[in-house]
């Protein structure tokens, strides 16, 4: 299918927090782990997300060019291209966006997709992600506001993180502490200055433990609870309808949760996941054993010609990317999307 329209990407995004399911959002840095993950959609039968963070994006440029907007583009021309011959809608996204890098990466491809609009076409992003969380909660929300409304008039939603997401992504760092718990009165803030969907489209990261990174099950505290809270504050503030959600939350930072913490956070209103750390390590591992069982044919050993099938980056590509689509598979079964997207 065609990648999803801006109203395909909203009806996606209300019935996974409706139906309680959420989408995968995969990280990719190659056009080998973008159809590792859009093969990965179409075997479990569901919709998804596909992603590019400030370092994939420069990568996707060229490692000596290093130019976000560039690699960003690329990618989407590529995406849009590809994605064509799967049974399932795709939406992309830009993943987190410090505020050091808003000028060389989200607002240029803002303003390229406001004027695709203007041409009548779609944009070339489906939703961008400011990461204020190492900025003051109303400075985050300041940049917020202005970007939601620029995003708003270009079809585009926006995703925001309020709280701090712990460990290591992309160079932003965070300390593993109380601050990776976003509080009522933290929602409430949200709330007031974006709205609840009145003023714009957007999501919402809201933290409750999260840590980036590789950690086994029990390393990292999660408290689904917290997003139980938020939504119930946001609710009782603004007068509500009992028992809504009203925030679309974001889940980052999952690797090692448990299938419950990933449940409940899905239960109260979840509707995206993102998934980087588990498919990089399932796209590497075939390659590794790839070269480790094939030594002599992928080296020149001793002056020999080693064995060009061997060594041809197909050979252990394609283990590669079927190894990374099944561990998308897995997510979307995790998250309750499997068997909900092919309409």
């Amino acid at each position: 299918m065609p990648i999803a329209t801006p109203e395909k990407y909203a009806e996606m995004l209300d019935a996974a927090k409706s139906g309680a399911y959420a989408f995968p959002a995969i990280n990719v840095s190659s056009s080998q782990t973008l159809n590792a993950a859009l093969k990965g959609f179409a075997d479990a039968g569901s919709d998804g997300i596909i992603q590019v963070s400030t370092g994939g994006a420069e990568y996707l440029s060229g490692p000596t060019v290093k130019d976000m907007v560039t690699g960003s583009v690329a990618f989407a021309a590529y995406a849009a291209e590809v994605a064509k011959n799967y049974p399932v809608n795709i939406a992309l996204h830009t993943d987190h966006c410090p505020k050091d890098k808003l000028d060389g990466f989200v607002r240029p491809l803002i303003d390229l997709s406001a004027e695709r609009v203007k041409r009548g076409e779609g944009p070339l992003f489906q939703s961008h992600m400011w990461d204020g969380s190492a900025v003051p909660l109303d400075e985050n929300l300041h940049i917020a506001e202005e970007l939601l409304e620029k995003c708003a008039a270009a079809n585009i939603v926006l995703e925001i993180e309020v709280g701090v997401v712990g460990g290591e992504e992309d160079g932003v760092e965070n300390e593993i502490n109380e601050k990776l718990y976003s509080t009522p009165e933290d929602a409430i803030a949200t709330a007031r200055a974006l709205g609840h969907g009145d003023r714009g489209y957007y999501m919402t990261a809201l933290t409750f433990g999260n840590v980036h990174g590789v950690y086994k099950p029990g390393n990292v505290k999660l408290r689904p609870e917290v997003l139980k809270q938020a939504q119930e504050a946001v609710v009782g503030e603004f007068g509500l309808e009992s028992g809504s959600k009203p925030f679309h939350l974001v889940f980052h930072g999952g690797s090692g949760s448990t299938p419950q913490e990933i449940g409940d956070a899905v239960d109260y209103g979840v509707v995206k996941m993102n998934v980087d750390t588990d498919t990089q390590y399932a796209f590497t591992r075939p390659v590794a054993d790839h070269m480790f069982s094939n030594y002599t044919g992928v080296l020149k050993v001793d002056g020999d010609v080693g064995d060009k099938k061997k060594y041809d980056p197909r050979s252990w590509g394609k283990a590669a990317e079927a190894n990374m689509a099944a561990r998308v598979v897995e997510a979307c079964e995790n998250l309750r999307s499997a068997g909900k997207g092919i309409n």
